[in-house]
């Protein structure tokens, strides 16, 4: 999960699966000087800030490349804002404080930080995604990868291991059980430029769409190439790295 939207991934042992997805993940966002979504397929090094919010009290702190940090609350919010995600509109309001200059020294343009009216908003389609470590494995060696292909380019919220590649794709409708939690798969995603950029410094370094699209056919629906499935919260619950997963058939 990430609490702002492009920046880093932080990978976690332990979390609970609420109706939104993880309780927090992408709540906040940021926009350009026109209003618009300025996350990692705009301005990719945004995966080297780490940001993190005290979930009682609300504090959020970003951590950039240098060191220096940009650190307050989250309840002091000015404007409200409309963000347009993807054709889908998520209200908010800007947040007020030292992020707005922080990020926009970072980014080299005037960016605003925004915060969801809603927790769960902030995703792009549905509230969680999947993929298999099979899946990742199989790509990098049909493209000749060298070395390791990181899942986390993908920007996944759930890795499955002991999956042959792209079983995900098959549970399309179905549901999975993961610890205590139960989840409705909801189809392939389409992949973004995101996915071509090295997810530690958020620099272009391998064509993945392009290697994708080899073997695996553009969506008619979703207009992508797809990698990794949505799903959607059913039954919440406590998941814990390692917790096995079953696929609960109709």
């Amino acid at each position: 999960m990430t609490v702002v939207k492009g920046t880093a991934l932080q990978q976690v042992q332990a979390t609970s699966l609420t109706e939104v997805g993880i309780a927090g993940d992408r709540r906040f966002h940021l926009i350009d000087s026109r209003g618009r979504l300025f996350s990692g397929s705009v301005h990719g090094p945004l995966v080297r800030i780490l940001t993190q919010m005290d979930p009682d009290t609300g504090v959020l702190a970003c951590t950039f490349p240098d060191g220096t940090t940009a650190i307050g609350p989250t309840d002091q919010l000015a404007g409200s804002h409309v963000t347009d995600f993807y054709g889908r509109d998520v209200p908010g309001h800007v947040v007020d404080g030292d992020f707005a200059d922080a990020f926009s020294r970072f980014a080299g343009a005037p960016v605003r930080l925004i915060r969801t009216d809603r927790d769960g908003d902030g995703t792009d389609v549905y509230p969680l995604t999947v993929v298999s470590r099979a899946s990742v494995e199989d790509l990098a060696r049909r493209g000749d990868y060298e070395g390791e292909l990181s899942a986390l380019r993908f920007r996944i919220n759930l890795e499955l291991d002991g999956c042959a590649p792209f079983d995900e794709d098959s549970w399309d409708g179905q549901r999975i059980r993961v610890g205590e939690a139960v989840l409705r798969i909801r189809g392939q995603i389409p992949r973004c430029v995101v996915t071509t950029q090295d997810p530690r410094t958020g620099v272009r370094d391998w064509n993945t769409l392009k290697q994708i699209a080899v073997f695996r056919p553009m969506m008619a629906d979703r207009s992508g190439v797809p990698f990794g499935v949505y799903a959607e919260t059913e039954v919440q619950g406590a998941i814990t790295l390692g917790d096995p997963v079953v696929l609960l058939r109709t």
